[in-house]
């Protein structure tokens, strides 16, 4: 029974903020391109009009962008503002600890779900509803401060509803693993996935080129090691011993900064290891800032009882005791429990003469499928006992409580936060059996239902990143080319996606240039798989100049910045990276494969059937905006202000003023407010330890200045006598 999650529950609240802020600004920047009435898919043709009331609509589709009418807002402009809205809120959320509050999180949770249901497909990735799940989450993690000011820095039920970010987390990890097997894609199940995974994943980083480089056997080992962390390590989240779920913890981070230097996967990676923070304890987040304290508390006390492994994850001085030895021994057998069933299972063996790793799959789909069926259900029983046990703490700390008042009060809290747990526990069942379909169907009825009620909110979600493996005899890349003359061709080159040979893969996480990852899944399939590509080629014909800024926004780098394209075709190719060995100066090597498009213009018969047919015809209708209105004016401005700043850059600036705010913060406490002397007494035995607040009530709240004592209202003048640093008694001479 650890310590209440007050210093994780902060850094998690902290990394989902900035997760947000970079889901917004890199939206915004997107949205007239995107969602403009002259955009690839205008939003404006999803949320139309029907005469019903306000509230009839929002029922059937829940978005605040039906108030846009009545603020002299059109679709694209009430998305600008409810973007601008949400990175406000994330800016100041990630700035300011007080504004970490459940009812900011409840606000950027509806401005991201109302932007969610017209985004239609380029909004339709799994990270975006991870987002809206990991928020969601938060609104019930976060602590009620704006309302409640001066409220207790945690709650007695903070670690029920903390837990759920550890159970979502094991859900993404479990099942994206899982999947890989499941699918049958003959890549993971020969462990060759890597070798063709850094060169045919959508936007690859210079470092991807690098990866590509390394040895097969190497490649092959780097899919092993995926396996277990994906698969095996993330039932050590439920571990009772410490030093377990920090392993697991430091492999997920491993893993993710892994395909952050070789991929540019937005803000999922980032969001990823925010949720990973459910693994971490109050000791190890304290070590890590400097403000770890050994405490005997009154939480460490019952765990010594309850559960003595427990007791030791929180000791730093190793004692000989006999759960100490059990502790430790558990721990030995668990790393070699991995051990050992990595080398069975995958056959590792070391070939000293040709000196490399070999290693293969050693069981077949029927076995993994039969162990998956054994292994779902009782997964479900262990994440139930853990929560139990949360749920079981809790009560303990409600019946700390000091006073009958506080402590029903307490009581009902935690009745309300406990049933909210176990009901979205109950729901995610639904999508996380999705992995296994027998077990699923053993789920009761009742769930089920509870979770098509709730399904379109988003609230829970089944995940399973990289199913299949892409690309294996190429990559294949969409390449757009115009004409004047339909004789002469040039190629309209991107900012982002793989296009000239010569130039070298970008770096733009944690922006996601939408449409240049549509252009990838475009590419895999037939043009007509791909409705909306038919109006994009439309828009660049019209030299629709929001669309063309998604292309390039330097208008130097376009090719028909002067007048559009009278003509324009796509072309398949297929792309490789180059070999160190070929001691090229190019990053890539293609060849070309087939017509993707054909040669289209204005007016052509083809292209306007292709319009007619997905319903994208160009929409006549007058925009109804009030001229005089302010709010739109007000948003123009903005628009043209950011126009002609590329979306990373604006990112990454607001993330530095952040961190030169947090620098700026943390000098000035060094210089001004830094490790006081104190002249108090220290606590008697059996005293409430300081942990730096005072407990009010069963719960903790922060000092004030007056009660922590201050080193200039302490330290005395000339000739006094200071406290020697321990026990605030005069120093003997």
């Amino acid at each position: 029974m650890a310590e209440p999650p007050r210093r994780m529950r902060e850094l998690f609240l902290a990394g989902l903020a900035a997760a947000y802020l970079a889901a917004f600004v890199s939206l915004y920047v997107q949205i007239p391109g995107l969602y403009g009435r002259n955009g690839i898919l205008p939003a404006r043709r999803v949320l139309r009009l029907t005469g019903q009331g306000l509230w009839e609509q929002l029922r059937d589709f829940p978005t605040l962008l039906w108030l846009g009418p009545s603020l002299g807002l059109d679709t694209e402009l009430g998305m600008e503002l409810l973007c601008l809205l949400g990175v406000l809120c994330s800016f100041g959320a990630l700035l300011l600890e007080p504004l970490r509050d459940s009812l900011v999180f409840a606000l950027l949770w509806v401005l991201y779900f109302s932007l969610y249901q017209v985004g239609q497909v380029f909004l339709y990735f799994q990270w975006d509803s991870l987002l809206l799940e990991t928020g969601f989450l938060a609104v019930l993690v976060a602590p009620l401060r704006l309302l409640l000011w001066g409220a207790p820095a945690w709650r007695p039920q903070d670690s029920i509803t903390f837990w759920l970010v550890r159970w979502l987390l094991f859900r993404l990890m479990f099942a994206s693993g899982v999947v890989k097997l499941t699918s049958r894609c003959p890549t993971w199940w020969g462990l060759t996935a890597l070798t063709y995974h850094y060169e045919t994943q959508c936007i690859p980083t210079p470092a991807a080129w690098f990866a590509h480089q390394l040895p097969v056997w190497f490649q092959k080992f780097s899919v092993v090691a995926t396996y277990v962390i994906e698969v095996a390590v993330p039932v050590l989240f439920f571990a009772p011993i410490r030093r377990l779920r920090l392993f697991a913890f430091y492999s997920q981070v491993l893993l993710q900064v892994l395909i952050i230097l070789t991929g540019n996967y937005n803000f999922f990676n980032m969001l990823t290891i925010v949720l990973a923070s459910s693994l971490l304890d109050e000791e190890h987040v304290g070590r890590s800032t400097g403000r770890s304290k050994r405490r005997n508390t009154g939480w460490m006390r019952l765990a010594s009882v309850c559960c003595g492994t427990e007791l030791l994850c929180h000791a730093t001085a190793w004692s000989p005791s006999l759960g100490s030895f059990l502790s430790m021994l558990l721990e030995l057998s668990t790393y070699s429990l991995l051990l050992y069933w990595s080398i069975q299972y995958f056959s590792l063996e070391i070939n000293w003469e040709k000196r490399l790793l070999e290693s293969k799959v050693a069981f077949t789909y029927h076995e993994f499928t039969t162990w998956l069926r054994t292994v779902t259900l009782p997964l479900v029983g262990l994440a139930f006992l853990s929560l139990s046990w949360e749920i079981l703490a809790a009560v303990y700390r409600c019946a700390c409580v000091r006073g009958c008042f506080w402590k029903l009060w307490a009581m009902l809290q935690w009745v309300i936060f406990a049933t909210a747990a176990m009901g979205v526990f109950a729901i995610s069942l639904v999508p996380f059996t999705y992995i296994e379909l027998e077990s699923n169907g053993k789920l009761w009825p009742g769930i089920h239902q509870a979770f098509g009620a709730v399904q379109r909110l988003q609230l829970v979600n089944s995940y399973g990143l990289f199913r299949r493996m892409t690309g294996v005899g190429g990559r294949p890349e969409v390449v757009l080319e115009g004409s004047y003359d339909g004789q002469s061709w040039t190629e309209i080159e991107f900012m982002y996606k793989p296009g000239n040979v010569s130039r070298a893969p970008p770096v733009v996480a944690p922006h996601q240039p939408r449409l240049d990852w549509q252009m990838w899944f475009a590419a895999l399939g037939h043009h007509s798989s791909s409705p909306w590509f038919s109006n994009f080629v439309h828009r660049l014909l019209q030299g629709q100049e929001d669309v063309i800024r998604l292309v390039q926004v330097d208008e130097s780098q376009y090719p028909f910045s002067a007048r559009p394209p009278v003509y324009i075709r796509a072309q398949l190719y297929k792309y490789w990276f180059t070999s160190s060995a070929e001691g090229s100066h190019s990053w890539w090597r293609r060849q070309r494969v087939q017509e993707f498009f054909p040669t289209v213009s204005l007016g052509d018969p083809m292209l306007e059937n292709l319009l007619n047919q997905h319903g994208l015809k160009q929409d006549k209708t007058p925009a109804r905006r009030p001229l005089a209105a302010v709010l739109p004016r007000v948003l123009q401005l903005l628009r043209q202000l950011c126009r002609p700043v590329p979306g990373p850059t604006i990112l990454w600036s607001l993330y530095l003023v952040v961190a030169t705010a947090c620098l700026m913060r943390a000098l000035h406490r060094q210089c001004w407010g830094g490790a006081p002397r104190t002249c108090h007494k220290g606590p008697r035995r059996g005293d409430p330890v300081d942990r730096g607040g005072v407990e009010k009530n069963g719960h903790m709240r922060r000092r004030e200045p007056q009660e922590r004592g201050d080193s200039r209202a302490c330290a005395g003048g000339p000739g006094d006598s200071r406290g020697d640093g321990r026990h605030g008694t005069k120093r003997k001479k």
